[in-house]
């Protein structure tokens, strides 16, 4: 029996941005349509101009109403704007915010339904997007509201080959980093970061670092102490729950000597520590 393919919903993001170059980009390789079944939630149209204002070869677009149309081997689109949605490169304009959010939502949407199986969101401007229903810093804490819950919680997680980060705090200013951390998020991301290590990699039995907040992970108190009271306190209630992980290390040492390649997931404290 031929194996289903599945199917990645492709939001354009902002229409003024990168998002139809790395789109078109990406499937000029017609390999890419063997390996998923793509649904772009965007514009044909708009995607058109793009490909012409790159000078890139015509690739043939499947235009279709619902994602349970989409062509195997095709690149499927679903116009989700007005055909006279206009395009002002490197431009914010708040046509292109309303473009992103409407392309979003109906992909999230169809996610909801179960007719996609992945999301893959091109960027956005985090200002022009903004309205009654996306006021977020970002994808992932707008995702987090469409499929969370009291007890769901989204995981960033950022991958290269086999280095794994993810963060505990997301999208806050630096200056309030330490006052939100708790033990609790901390045992939730792990327990998030251990079940997805073990689901989407195939890793029996993962094993997470855990970064410390401050320098020389606190060195014993002197130069902080959430180490101590938090993170610790939180990888030991972790450990009840079956997670393995192991620290907390100064981040600084364990990147700049690759302890990471001992490891299968590494979890930072904050947004700048784990990308960096």
């Amino acid at each position: 029996m031929e194996e289903r393919l599945i199917k990645v919903g492709i939001t354009h993001g902002d229409i003024n941005g990168i998002g139809y170059e790395v789109i078109l980009k990406t499937f000029s390789d017609t390999r890419m349509a063997e390996l998923c079944t793509p649904i772009i939630y965007g514009s044909s149209k708009i995607a058109a101009y793009h490909r012409k204002a790159l000078e890139l070869p015509p690739i043939n677009m499947n235009i279709i109403s619902h994602a349970e149309d989409a062509g195997v081997n095709r690149v499927n689109i679903i116009n989700c704007v007005e055909d006279e949605t206009k395009v002002e490169l490197s431009k914010s304009t708040p046509v292109a915010g309303e473009s992103a959010f409407k392309a979003l939502e109906a992909a999230v949407t169809d996610m909801k339904r179960g007719v996609v199986d992945v999301l893959l969101t091109a960027p956005i401007n985090k200002h022009n997007i903004q309205n009654e229903d996306f006021h977020f810093p970002g994808h992932t804490e707008y995702l987090e509201k469409c499929f969370g819950g009291l007890d769901k919680k989204a995981l960033m997680i950022l991958m290269k080959d086999d280095l794994r980060v993810a963060l505990v705090t997301g999208h806050i200013p630096l200056s309030q980093v330490a006052s939100s951390l708790n033990v609790g998020d901390i045992v939730n991301k792990l327990r998030i970061f251990n079940q997805s290590l073990k689901q989407d990699f195939g890793i029996v039995k993962p094993r997470i670092a855990v970064l410390s907040l401050n320098p020389h992970a606190g060195d014993a108190g002197l130069l902080g102490t959430e180490e101590e009271t938090i993170i610790i306190p939180a990888m030991q209630e972790a450990e009840k729950k079956g997670v393995m992980s192991f620290g907390p290390y100064a981040a600084d040492g364990f990147f700049g000597s690759q302890m990471y390649d001992k490891f299968d997931g590494v979890l930072a404290m904050y947004h700048d520590q784990g990308l960096a």
